[in-house]
């Protein structure tokens, strides 16, 4: 473990590098940053960081730069996090209060984080599994055809078309419209099956096939699809850190068109705290070069999906990390509210 001055010596190298794009001399730390202490104790101090892997020297007589044992170090000790100022929360709030359904929320929120953070946004829509039932409709199409629509507690709507075995008569859809959401109104996805399932037997022999298909129909919607969906924002950032990437930029470019690589780094990710993976921590050979800031967002005390940004390991971490918080924080409040 380091002591508090070798660690102060790489929170400035970090601070410095991250901000500068070159490597850090001993000299320039010893006029930027208020050490305490002789130019000879930093470059001793530089040279035992070194010699544990914190920081590597990339080129013959150049600076030094932080690794991702570095990065790692100084993300773990982190005092806090940069919070936004007052402008930007209202700024945030007011332009996720416009979107006018979950797919505007979803896409604003790409955007919003993409441009706080000037790194690539990702963020999950929510999951189904972890969603409850606000309300669901039924509206008769033709005699025999039967819209239903599941509206969830985030917002997500799914429509599904029912055909009916017999014609539904609007006394039926009526009764079955109101015992669906007695029952299952409010309720999580997984337990809405076992609460529905003797329902055909308050209808008439005769009405039963068409609750019969209508509850087919609902718990199917209800099931978590295989392939969960994502929006990605902001990808033209990272033409903005073409030194940050030791090769080429190509193998990040194509690790992003993978959705099931997103959702998975996503997955990685806490319900509820802060989660950040740096450079070779992440599963992922073209994204070593990166690092990954997500949380999830949801109401009350459990996430129903996830949202960050990635960006080379030279990131702004106090800044990301403020920036990925606050937005997670107003996307769940919208939610909770919509």
């Amino acid at each position: 473990m380091l002591d508090e001055r070798k660690l102060a010596v790489l929170r400035a190298i970090v601070q410095d590098y991250v901000g500068t794009e070159e490597p850090v001399g001993s000299k320039a730390l010893v006029e930027r940053h208020n050490l305490g202490v002789s130019p000879a104790t930093v470059r001793n101090d530089m040279s035992a960081l070194e010699e544990d892997g914190y920081i590597h020297q990339p080129h013959t007589s150049a600076g030094r730069v932080p690794t991702d044992k570095g990065y790692r170090l100084f993300v773990d000790r982190l005092a806090e996090v940069k919070p936004l100022s007052a402008p930007e929360r209202r700024a945030i709030r007011q332009f996720l209060d416009s979107a006018v359904d979950l797919d505007d929320v979803v896409a604003r929120t790409v955007r919003l984080l993409a441009q706080l953070t000037r790194q690539v946004a990702v963020v999950q829509y929510p999951s189904l599994s972890r969603s409850s039932v606000r309300h669901v409709e039924l509206l008769a199409l033709a005699p025999t055809k039967v819209m239903l629509v599941l509206i969830t507690n985030t917002g997500r709507v799914e429509q599904r078309i029912v055909d009916s075995p017999v014609p539904v008569g609007e006394t039926v859809l009526a009764d079955l419209r109101a015992r669906l959401n007695a029952r299952a109104g409010g309720r999580r996805f997984p337990e809405v099956p076992a609460l529905l399932q003797d329902l055909p037997e308050a209808f008439e022999p005769d009405d039963r096939p068409i609750v019969a298909a209508v509850l087919s129909t609902l718990f199917e919607s209800l099931v978590e699809r295989t392939e969960e969906r994502i929006m990605l924002g902001g990808t033209a950032n990272l033409t903005r850190f073409g030194h940050d990437f030791p090769l080429t930029i190509r193998p990040v470019l194509e690790a992003l068109e993978e959705q099931v690589v997103l959702l998975r780094l996503l997955g990685e990710t806490a319900d509820r705290g802060m989660t950040v993976r740096i450079g070779h921590e992440i599963d992922h050979e073209g994204l070593n070069s990166t690092s990954v800031v997500s949380v999830g967002y949801g109401s009350g005390d459990e996430s129903v999906a996830k949202l960050g940004v990635i960006g080379p390991t030279r990131m702004d971490y106090p800044g990301t990390m403020g920036a990925v918080r606050a937005v997670a924080r107003y996307v769940g409040q919208i939610l909770a509210e919509s």
